[in-house]
C-alpha cells in the first residue's frame, strides 16, 4: 500500500516490524480557518473563537493509498477510510525527547 504524508512534517513510526519514516510529499492538507471574533480576554489577553471551513489539499481516494494527514484535517473528512492521522494522544504512547516533543509514534489512527 502507498502511504501519503500531507502533513509539513516527517513522521517516524516505531513498531514491533521496524522504523517507518515518511517524509513530507510536498503537498499539505489543512483545514480552512473562518473568521475570527473576540468574544473575552483575560489579563488583557484576547480570546476569540473562529471558525473551520472545508478541507483544501486532500487528493480524493486514490486505490491503494493511505494517506496521513493531521488530526484536526482527519476529524473534518467526514470518515474516509483512507484518512489517518498520528496516534499522538496519550492512549497511542508516541515517543518523545528529553523536553517532551515527540519524536515517533506507535501507530496511525482512522477518524
Amino acid at each position: 500500500m502507498r502511504i501519503r504524508n500531507l502533513t509539513p512534517h516527517q513522521i517516524t513510526i516505531v513498531t514491533l516490524a521496524g522504523i517507518t519514516i515518511l517524509k513530507p510529499s510536498g503537498d499539505v492538507a489543512r483545514v480552512e480557518n473562518g473568521d475570527v471574533e473576540i468574544v473575552a480576554s483575560a489579563n488583557g489577553i484576547p480570546i476569540v473563537r473562529q471558525t473551520l471551513g472545508e478541507v483544501i489539499g486532500l487528493p480524493g481516494p486514490e486505490r491503494d493509498t493511505l494517506y496521513v494527514v493531521s488530526l484536526i484535517v482527519a476529524t473534518h473528512c467526514g470518515g474516509r477510510g483512507d484518512v489517518v492521522s498520528p496516534g499522538t494522544g496519550p492512549a497511542h504512547a508516541p515517543l518523545r525527547d528529553a523536553d517532551g516533543r515527540i519524536t515517533a509514534v506507535r501507530c496511525l489512527v482512522a477518524a
